[in-house]
């Protein structure tokens, strides 16, 4: 028996998330099958992110076990080969039997882009917000407020099945590059519907529909009825995992 780790890409467009649906085509159904052409038995994958519909990947991490005698130098090359063209391995590692994508993750990054160009960008459509103007000094300062350990629950969404909504948030902020904001978020675990919440709250700042004191009342209120509708999901981007000794990135 082997223990398989998988980094890869994907276009999250046209899949009805990452996690495995019955009536609807999501990534890990389409990852398991070709895995199972490949390895001829069947693949059960564990992911280090489940995103959802429309959301991106730059760099998700999956484990699973199997008996194949396959070179891990080669599960790259053969899966590519008949995975559709949004969905690409860059890296197969193997692992020690007791590494677990999803429950050995230390650290997890995303990214959320959103475009400010003063009319809409069709290229753009399913990679990016379109939101014209904002105040990005103002969104500065409230993404310092969210830095270190806090409880997020005025932004988890209902349906979480977390027992606590407290997250150490190590890393917040923004980045302009011509008419691209990227927000990056970096903590030792993400909430359900977490940084989409954070983030249409940030646009009500951003457009002065919220004061950055309304804005941490929210946050400290610890209630979810109270704070800004959440963003769309096309902005958002699984961009790094880190584990004991490794990141991908």
């Amino acid at each position: 028996m082997r223990n398989i780790a998988l980094v890869l890409s994907y276009d999250g467009a046209d899949y009805h998330g990452f996690q495995r649906q019955k009536n609807a085509v999501a990534v890990q159904n389409v990852l398991e099958e070709k895995l199972a052409y490949i390895f001829n038995e069947d693949i059960t994958l564990s992911a280090a992110g489940r995103t959802d519909t429309g959301v991106h990947a730059l760099n998700q991490v999956v484990s699973f076990f199997t008996e194949g005698k396959i070179p891990t130098e080669k599960i790259v090359q053969a899966t590519n080969a008949i995975l559709p063209k949004d969905i690409a391995i860059k890296k197969s590692i193997e692992m020690p039997m007791d590494f677990n994508a999803r429950y050995s993750v230390k650290r997890k990054t995303y990214f959320y882009k959103i475009y400010i160009g003063d009319t809409p960008n069709p290229f753009f459509r399913n990679y990016a917000w379109h939101i014209s103007k904002l105040d990005l000094n103002i969104m500065e300062e409230a993404l310092n407020i969210l830095k270190g350990e806090h409880d997020f629950s005025s932004f988890v969404a209902a349906g979480s099945n977390k027992k606590s909504n407290v997250r150490n948030m190590y890393e917040a902020n923004l980045t302009q590059n011509f008419d691209i904001i990227k927000f990056t978020f970096t903590a030792d675990g993400f909430l359900y519907h977490q940084v989409r919440n954070i983030i249409g709250a940030l646009k009500f700042l951003g457009e002065k529909r919220l004061t950055l004191t309304k804005f941490n009342e929210i946050f400290q209120a610890k209630n979810r009825k109270l704070a800004p509708p959440t963003a769309p999901p096309n902005g958002l981007y699984l961009a790094a995992v880190e584990y004991d000794e490794m990141i991908f990135n």
